[in-house]
């Protein structure tokens, strides 16, 4: 058939490598296309129904989940408590000025969690992880939960090594092992910080961690706390952990279960940890201002019913761990405020039912300058007593005892009676002893210094000396057994018990010390 004039063949498609060039170009734009389709994605988004003093109400978000975060616009973020069938509870871990009703929530899909790791010590963090010390960000390596449940039973050992104060009166009569959980409690202003303090500051070059958590605390107490670590060379092995009276409660209520998975992390690797807790009675007053908020029923004093619980779970994270399981330990100095030396209070008496010993500072001691004003009558250490080195049980084995008894006597010795000879010597000796037990603040003391110094005044050397003159004859005393004994003091520090041989070179050193200083003042 004959093809008419002007027409041609259909175009056939190239062939060969023209085709297969063609052909790769059209699955890129395809696949370019694909990429800029837009796509459908399933979210959970719910709006604020009303915004309170640190926690917000949410309708909607039907699948969130107990302790998942919410996300807000701004970048404020909540954590889900009430899961009630018409509204979401939610705790704020942040301001709310921009938070009104009808702002939208959007789930996250996880749990509330903070960043550790090695560079966070030496460094100052809220409780979210975030640096506060205008000295960088921090490098994330890990994440754990705030939320850890406590080493099995199986898992802990017993407490049997030491944690030195460096506070005579607390390592010869209330001793501390790690992974003790030990009770700091007494009225405000009595000194409760300060003997927090001093122990983190004895635990240079002895490889252990620090972890200090303030929590509901003025802006000016921590900002001289941290003063007081830089100053002391501290911070270098410390982490601290701020959320001050000023932040919204939610945050003071998680600063301390984020404080505690920070030093788990150090704990799992096989090191010793120190946590302090400052204080539990604010933790408590912010979880309460919570509780409230969210209408859930109140209990004694107006706190919730499972405020023991909230506790108990913090402090069961402290424990020695056994050496299959990494070997490190945590220990905890919670501390925690009362009224009027109301120590069976609803707040007091949890804690003390919940720790391995209490150590209870009073106001009478401390308006009379016997400091740390601990009362040994009623403090006690449940579990130190086995990690005490042996060197101390040699010297204060009944030290204790007849400090109690001294305090008996001197009440009985305020009505003016007539007194014994033997009852006027064991008030005399008691009131040395009481005088050697004082301590200033930031100055911990060796080992071997506060045996030489307790054992002067156990076995009555210092009974002739003034009461106000023992300060300074104990200084005389530490320098002379440093000086002298250099080789007995490393091994006590060791660890090593004291036998009789080294308790009578002991004894030589100090009655000649002693008598040189009693000479001088004549």
């Amino acid at each position: 058939m004959h093809t008419p004039p002007g027409n041609s063949e259909e175009p056939q498609p190239p062939q060969g490598p023209l085709r297969r060039s063609s052909e790769h170009v059209f699955a890129v734009v395809e696949e370019a296309l694909a990429s800029e389709r837009a796509k459908l994605l399933a979210d959970e988004v719910g709006r604020v129904v009303s915004v309170g003093s640190g926690i917000a109400q949410i309708r909607g978000l039907p699948g969130v989940q107990a302790d998942e975060l919410v996300s807000f616009d701004g970048g404020l973020l909540g954590l889900a408590y009430n899961l009630d069938p018409e509204e979401i509870g939610v705790v704020l871990l942040g301001r709310s000025r921009k938070l009104v009703a009808g702002s939208l929530a959007r789930r996250t899909g996880r749990i509330l969690d903070v960043p550790v790791g090695e560079s966070l010590i030496g460094r100052v963090v809220d409780a979210l992880g975030r640096p506060l010390d205008e000295r960088g960000s921090i490098q994330l390596t890990e994440r754990r939960p705030v939320e850890r449940p406590a080493p099995p039973i199986m898992h802990r050992a017993p407490v049997t090594k030491p944690l030195q104060t460096g506070l005579k009166v607390i390592d010869s009569l209330l001793p501390i092992g790690r992974g003790q959980r030990e009770l700091i409690l007494g009225d405000r202003q009595t000194g409760k910080t300060a003997i927090a303090l001093d122990t983190i500051l004895n635990q240079r070059g002895k490889d252990v961690l620090c972890v200090y958590c303030a929590i509901g605390q003025r802006s000016s107490a921590v900002a001289k706390l941290l003063a007081d670590l830089r100053r002391h060379d501290a911070l270098a092995y410390s982490i601290v952990v701020v959320a001050t009276g000023d932040e919204p409660p939610g945050v003071q209520y998680i600063a301390p279960y984020a404080a505690t998975t920070m030093a788990e992390f150090f704990m799992e690797q096989g090191r010793d940890v120190l946590i302090v807790y400052d204080d539990l009675t604010r933790h408590a007053r912010a979880y309460r201002e919570l509780s409230l908020l969210l209408r859930r029923p109140p209990g004694r004093e107006a706190y919730p019913g499972d405020i023991f619980y909230v506790h108990s779970r913090l402090l069961e994270r402290a424990t020695q761990l056994r050496e299959e399981h990494g070997g490190g330990s945590l220990t905890a100095l919670p501390i925690a405020e009362t009224q009027a030396q109301n120590i069976s209070a609803y707040i007091p008496t949890n804690l003390i039912s919940i720790t391995d010993g209490q150590i209870i500072l009073t106001p009478q001691l401390f308006r009379k300058g016997i400091l740390p004003a601990v009362d040994v009558g009623r403090s006690v250490s449940r579990v130190g007593g086995k990690a005490q080195l042996p060197c101390y049980r040699t010297v204060t084995g009944e030290l204790r005892l007849s400090y109690a008894q001294f305090e008996e006597l001197e009440v009985f010795a305020r009505f003016g009676t007539r007194l014994e000879d033997a009852t006027v010597e064991t008030l005399e000796r008691g009131r040395r002893v009481r005088a050697t037990l004082q301590q200033l603040q930031y100055r911990p003391m060796p080992t071997s210094e506060q045996i030489a110094v307790l054992l002067a005044a156990s076995v009555g050397l210092l009974n002739p000396i003034p009461v106000e003159q023992v300060a300074e004859v104990e200084l005389a005393i530490r320098k002379a057994v440093a000086a002298e004994l250099p080789a007995l003091c490393e091994r006590m520090e060791s660890g090593a018990k004291l036998s009789k041989e080294d308790r009578e070179a002991l004894l030589q050193v100090l009655r000649r010390t002693i008598s040189v200083a009693r000479d001088e003042r004549q």
